[in-house]
């Protein structure tokens, strides 16, 4: 649940992200989130799975991410799937809409983690994979397996 990786204290990963898109660049951005979906959070109830950045109107829209509400919160538990707002630099949001407008390319939160006190989402500046791109990658993967296997039992 909880790794470490370079002092950050990672939440939730998207791995299905990386079977499905090539990640061409990453951004790191903060989340905007209420009380009890920040202690929900540090008890490892967030999903990222079919969750994607929206962009429009100048702000930058965290949307299909399910945070379960908190077991102790009351009423003020938010709806587990609304849509969060991301807090980036306004020229690296200009420079993002460029991007996914013109290029073919969209973003996939790929890891939500804690950074001191923070929550911070890695956001992956993803294209697309064809289904035989994932044929290679797979088989690279079992070459790769297989190679260590090898090794292993050569020593």
């Amino acid at each position: 649940m909880a790794d470490k990786d370079n002092g950050r204290k990672i939440i939730a990963q998207n791995k299905k992200a990386y079977h499905d898109y090539f990640v061409d660049d990453e951004y790191e951005a903060g989340i905007e989130l209420l009380g009890t979906e920040v202690k929900s959070i540090r008890a490892g109830r967030i999903n990222l799975k079919d969750s994607y950045v929206s962009l429009k109107s100048g702000e930058a829209v965290l949307i299909g991410v399910h945070i379960s509400p908190y077991e102790q919160g009351s009423i003020w538990n938010g709806d587990p799937e609304r849509p969060r707002r991301l807090l980036l630099h306004r020229r690296e949001i200009n420079r993002l809409i460029g991007l996914t407008q013109q290029q073919g390319y969209t973003l996939i939160p790929l890891r939500v983690y804690f950074s001191g006190q923070y929550v911070k989402v890695l956001l992956g500046l993803c294209r697309g994979k064809k289904n035989y791109d994932k044929r290679e990658d797979m088989a690279r993967r079992d070459a790769q397996r297989h190679m260590e296997r090898a090794m292993k039992n050569y020593r």
